[in-house]
């Protein structure tokens, strides 16, 4: 029998070790699967929270769509073989399929028009233009009652570049929102009690910011008044970006010296890397670890989680996601794309076990959270990277009114637009709002 290191193994690691600058095989003690540590947290038994929450999980490069669509529709449709991943749960998810985008123009854009729905060519002259996400509409209304109004989360930080965010979320603006991809610096942030000293850096690292923000009003304002209409209507764009801003600042500054939630790290990676093929299976589980956390002390209420930035990712053995993606109809690439897809779907699997398994207010946390997950694009037969038939799953929330345990099946070509979803999480999340986007209605079935 093969004894397998306790500790994880890089070709990094072992060239750092031999001094040299040569490009190892790969050998049998670096593929993930063997020896990748599964997680050992566990779920709580009670939550701390109470109200509606929403989670947004993103994955990249779309899904093998042939393994993905249950051939039939309905409460009793049988589950495909991708989505046989999530057999415990099918009581607690619906498929929807047929639905898309219709202003989006597919391509690896999908991951900053999935929560928007916007057409990112629509302002003359701009080669992109985003609109707010359906998350910050959500925000917007519970965020006063909890620490972070939202939390982003992705494997690559920051906000990423036009076309290839690596954010899931827009504030009114269309201004994207940075994420984080450390889990370490994630778990600080929301649970670690910060020092006197760290207060007060704090503190100071906010009047900085105040102090650049007034400057650049001060600044816009005095160009505003020599600009023609058109210049001036984009530059309030950019005074509501800065204004958002400043609340934000101003709430956290609110919070300081509210005490943080008390939270045990035990059983979390805080070490996995987002970068890090071998990390990926741990990575993806202790952000999603955090992520039910944050839910359960009521930190926030509000989660984007895009698990991989478009034109990129790994699967569960350091696959090369994109790559399959653009699978031409090659079976032999379908077939690993589809492994990927369940992988991925493990991963949500067990989130959703987490939170069924914590008890609250005399049902669990899933029925109280919904969950969404999918992609927005579709890499269908032949790999076009269509915005059409996007893969979309809803889950939890229902206590909030959501059906679920069924695949709701639309025409692909003449199918109600995915804002309909969005309006639907909205209502649910208890924003009165008869619009989002391009929706013509809530989507029918679901509500």
């Amino acid at each position: 029998m093969t004894a397998f290191p306790q500790e994880p193994m890089s070709r990094r690691h072992m060239l750092k070790g031999l001094g040299v600058c040569l490009s190892l095989p790969l050998l049998d003690a670096m593929i993930p699967s063997a020896y990748a540590r599964p997680s050992t947290f566990k779920a709580w038994t009670q939550s701390a929270g109470k109200h509606p929450r929403m989670i947004c999980c993103y994955v990249p490069n779309g899904v093998n769509i042939l393994e993905w669509v249950p051939a039939t529709s309905g409460k009793s449709y049988q589950l495909s073989p991708t989505l046989s991943a999530l057999k415990e749960h099918q009581r607690e998810f619906s498929v929807i399929s047929g639905v898309g985008h219709p202003s989006s123009k597919g391509g690896h854009a999908g991951a900053d028009t999935w929560l928007t729905g916007a057409d990112l060519s629509a302002v003359p002259g701009s080669d992109y233009a985003n609109t707010v996400s359906a998350d910050q509409i959500v925000a917007e209304h519970h965020g006063k009652q909890t620490r972070f109004p939202s939390l982003q989360i992705s494997d690559a930080s920051g906000t990423g570049s036009a076309g290839h965010s690596h954010t899931l979320s827009f504030d009114r603006s269309g201004t994207p929102m940075p994420a984080e991809n450390s889990a370490q610096r994630l778990f600080e942030r929301l649970f670690v009690p910060e020092t006197k000293a760290g207060k007060q850096a704090t503190l100071k690292r906010y009047a900085e910011r105040k102090s650049i923000l007034d400057s650049v009003l001060s600044d816009a304002n005095a160009l505003n008044q020599k600009l023609g209409k058109k210049d001036q209507q984009k530059l309030d764009e950019y005074f509501n970006s800065v204004r958002e801003t400043e609340q934000r600042v101003t709430r956290l500054e609110s919070w300081i010296d509210v005490p943080k939630p008390k939270v045990d790290p035990v059983g979390l990676q805080l070490n996995s890397q987002s970068g890090n093929a071998h990390d990926r299976p741990m990575w993806i589980d202790v952000m999603l670890e955090i992520s039910y956390l944050a839910f359960a002390t009521d930190t926030t209420r509000v989660i984007t989680f895009e698990w991989s930035r478009e034109a990129g990712g790994y699967g569960g053995g350091g696959e090369n996601h994109h790559e399959l993606s653009h699978h031409g109809g090659d079976a032999g690439m379908l077939n690993k794309l589809a492994v990927i897809d369940r992988f991925h779907l493990s991963k949500l699997a067990r989130f959703m076990t987490l939170l069924k398994s914590t008890q609250e207010a005399g049902s669990n946390m899933l029925d109280k959270t919904i969950v969404m997950y999918g992609s927005g694009m579709n890499s269908g037969k032949g790999g076009e990277h269509s915005p059409k038939n996007l893969p979309t799953l809803i889950a939890g929330g229902q206590q909030l009114g959501l059906k679920q345990g069924q695949h709701l099946s639309f025409d692909v070509e003449k199918h109600p637009p995915l804002s309909n979803l969005l309006l639907s999480m909205i209502q649910a999340m208890g924003v009165e709002t008869d619009r989002f986007q391009d929706s013509t209605s809530t989507l029918t079935g679901l509500v």
